[in-house]
């Protein structure tokens, strides 16, 4: 695909998917009203009902126009079959069960099997030859990818606590995704997906802008998680792990932060809780507006540190982009955890 082409691919990508996703949420919400209400309980950042599931529109958005734009735009796709095709069953998989729990509760074992299954099945469907860290023996790496894998898609379900937090994640990442597809690091069929999964979260935004009046749900953050998670992986394997990493770090350090606090202290860390950084700051007198806008300002840096990281491939500066990067992930969380009070 030449640069023009694919340039004009990825906007019409972007725009069905928004377009798509838009449509879907209007003709789905009187179903996510009667069958999904989200009622406010002791851990909830919202005091009205609220109807959610507006991620089956995300995420029928994403697959549809991603898998349309890739059989359409690239005479080659058939050499990636088998990881999209596992990665499009993981998601389906997520969606269902996010679904179910949405309407009515599940227990945790069947929601972590679930994980662990469609984990599983994208990355037994990676090559052979693709590795990250060649010392280690092929199966303990995969081994640690998927229970890697299951905790990213379990940390953007943690993280998708208030409004528009998710969309200040998912906007930053994909955008910096394309931007660093246009520098080599990301296939185009990749850049495809990221632009469809771009477009539909932005169909879904003006609906979840606080005050929200639809949330996303299990059915949307966990399949979007598998669906970050396979992108950031692939950046990986292309040997750009400092971008990988420095694009969801404000969520992997929230998340895995307060799992640390939580477990240290003796907490039950596998139930719900308010205690993440974000929701600490709502408590302390940010409004979310500022939280989120916060987060992504955030983002955007760290996507610039990530085209760094990319552009000047040299060790010494990956590790002086993710020290950066750490620094102000570092600084957005104690400034959450003071309170607005603090300054």
């Amino acid at each position: 695909m030449d640069g023009a082409g694919g340039i004009w691919s990825i906007l019409v990508v972007l725009v069905v998917a928004c377009a798509a996703s838009a449509a879907l949420i209007a003709a789905l919400r009187p179903l996510f009203r009667r069958y999904a209400m989200a009622r406010p309980n002791a851990r909830s950042s919202h005091r009205e009902p609220t109807p959610q599931g507006g991620g089956a529109a995300v995420i029928a958005a994403t697959l549809v126009v991603a898998w349309s734009a890739i059989l359409l735009s690239t005479t080659d796709w058939h050499a990636g079959l088998p990881q999209y095709l596992a990665l499009t069953a993981g998601v389906l998989l997520l969606a269902v069960v996010g679904a179910v729990d949405d309407i009515r509760t599940l227990p945790a074992t069947p929601r972590l099997l679930a994980q662990f299954a469609a984990v599983a099945l994208v990355i037994a469907m990676v090559p052979q030859e693709l590795r990250l860290v060649p010392a280690l023996p092929l199966v303990l790496e995969r081994l640690l990818l998927v229970i890697a894998g299951v905790w990213f898609v379990n940390l953007v379900n943690f993280m998708d606590g208030i409004d528009w937090i998710t969309v200040a994640e998912v906007v930053p990442v994909t955008g910096g995704l394309l931007l660093l597809g246009w520098l080599g690091a990301v296939p185009f069929e990749a850049m495809l997906l990221a632009a469809a999964l771009l477009g539909a979260t932005l169909g879904f935004a003006p609906s979840n802008r606080p005050v929200a009046a639809l949330f996303l749900g299990d059915v949307g953050s966990l399949p979007i998680g598998l669906l970050l998670g396979f992108l950031l992986l692939g950046l990986a394997f292309n040997g750009h792990v400092a971008a990988a990493l420095l694009l969801p770090l404000y969520y992997l350090a929230d998340a895995s932060l307060t799992l640390a606090r939580r477990m240290i202290a003796r907490e039950p860390f596998w139930q719900a809780h308010r205690s993440h950084f974000y929701q600490r700051a709502t408590d302390r007198g940010f409004t979310v507006s500022k939280i989120v806008t916060h987060i992504f300002v955030l983002n955007l840096l760290l996507v610039a540190l990530a085209i760094v990281s990319v552009a000047r491939p040299e060790a010494a500066t990956s590790l002086a982009a993710l020290a950066a990067g750490g620094m102000l992930v570092g600084l957005t969380l104690a400034r959450f955890a003071r309170g607005k009070s603090g300054g």
